[in-house]
């Protein structure tokens, strides 16, 4: 970098240091949070910055044209911002109904809404001043939930890369349709009961050392396919389905911690749990048809073709997979004992 440009990169960057503590108050953003209280009945807490309790941002929320004040407009000041708190009455109650913010458009600031429900679900959002509107759902219906769940269910499998080295390791090894069908579903039986234990709070098992040894279930099946390649059989070909029941149980616990992420609607948890599940299992059963697809696939190119196969070439996929999840096995240990 020349010298001129050392100098104009030092003058912008003690400009922007200059700026910053001018500009952080206007760019903070307002926080409205409305807590319901019965079917039409509204807590709502305004907070705003503000130099005092009498110089704020002339921002304000405006409540649908229903709307009552019950309990009369309180105000403090603390920390540069003044907090509003009042009750409202809103006929009908908010759902489907729109929160404007007439004057967002010419401040410098953006509004958080957090609307929490008598049910115990929540909505919340961001309001831009390009936008400067704020429509309140209703709670999610059990199909929303089914299909909300079922789509994080899918995602979360397919994006799981160490659950499907596993199920790899097993189509890999596993012959015959029917000892592969057994296979799959003991271990989508086993993974099944322990999400259901773990995220109702039967069982509670520290996340970090259920992955590590997750990603030593991956080592251990890696280390059978060569094994079984080098004719000593071990016990996951012998049986199999004991072998992917008993690591199906670590896996579960690995979809509970994702799911304790997520979280579960409150009054659906059991909804919401199920197509979870189901969700997984669309994502698993995806998955080994693309794996089975591909390995038609490979047989008919090579019996159409004659392309010769090398014989070290069954030696790659297992070596990836224990390769893998050895690193994965060490980082792991070393992130939940350093």
């Amino acid at each position: 970098m020349s010298l001129g440009r050392q100098r104009l990169g030092l003058a912008l960057l003690l400009a922007l240091a200059t700026a910053a503590p001018a500009l952080a108050d206007d760019f903070r953003p307002a926080y409205l949070q409305l807590r319901q209280v019965d079917a039409e009945t509204y807590d709502v807490l305004w907070k705003v910055p503000a130099l005092d309790e009498a110089t704020t941002l002339k921002v304000r929320p405006a409540l649908p044209a229903q709307s009552e004040v019950v309990v009369p407009m309180r105000t403090s000041f603390a920390a540069g911002a003044a907090v509003q708190t009042w009750r409202v009455k809103v006929d009908g109650g908010l759902a489907g109904k729109a929160i404007e913010f007439p004057d967002l458009g010419v401040s410098r600031v953006d509004v958080l809404v957090r609307v929490e429900r008598a049910d115990g679900t929540t909505q919340t959002g961001r309001v831009l001043r390009h936008e400067p509107r704020f429509v309140v759902t209703a709670s999610p219906g059990a199909f929303e939930v089914a299909r909300s769940y079922t789509r994080l269910g899918i995602e979360h499998i397919l994006l799981g890369v160490d659950h499907l080295l596993f199920v790899l390791a097993l189509l890999i090894l596993v012959k015959g349709a029917a000892r592969l069908i057994a296979t799959i579903t003991a271990f989508t039986l086993a993974h099944s009961l322990t999400l259901f234990a773990a995220t109702l709070g039967w069982v509670n098992i520290p996340g970090s050392p259920v992955e590590a040894v997750i990603a030593l279930s991956i080592v251990f099946v890696a280390g059978e396919i060569v094994r079984a390649r080098q004719g000593r059989p071990g016990l996951t070909q012998r049986y199999p389905w004991i072998v992917a029941f008993t690591f199906g149980l670590l896996h579960g616990l690995g979809f509970a911690g994702a799911l304790a992420e997520v979280g579960l609607p409150p009054l659906s948890i059991p909804l919401a749990l199920l197509f979870f599940n189901v969700g997984v299992e669309i994502g698993q059963l995806m998955f080994i048809a693309a794996v089975l697809a591909v390995i038609a696939a490979g047989g008919w190119m090579g019996r159409t073709w004659r392309l010769p196969v090398p014989r070290w070439l069954w030696r790659v996929p297992p070596y990836a997979i224990g390769g893998v999840a050895g690193f994965w096995v060490v980082e792991r240990i070393a992130a939940f004992t350093g």
